[in-house]
């Protein structure tokens, strides 16, 4: 039998298309969704981080993120 590897069914309709979780066009995607991270490896060949989870947002959006996320100590300052 061979491998073909992983297939990922795709998130409900009313859900992001990259994230499988429900949130603004303008939010990061849901870095710690384990649809996004496994999506994210078949396209990229490595796991995500938060820069790619907010890479599609505007520049302040990514601003108020990355202070929130330094704040709490899930990223490091700098």
């Amino acid at each position: 039998m061979k491998d073909e590897g992983l297939k990922l069914l795709p998130p409900k309709s009313d859900l992001c298309q990259e994230c499988a979780t429900k949130h603004n066009l303008n939010e990061p995607h849901n870095k710690d969704s384990l649809y996004y991270q496994m999506h994210f490896k078949i396209k990229h060949g490595r796991f995500p981080n938060w820069e790619d989870a907010m890479a599609h947002c505007d520049e302040r959006t990514k601003q108020l993120w990355r202070k929130e996320l330094v704040k709490l100590g899930i990223i490091p300052s700098g």
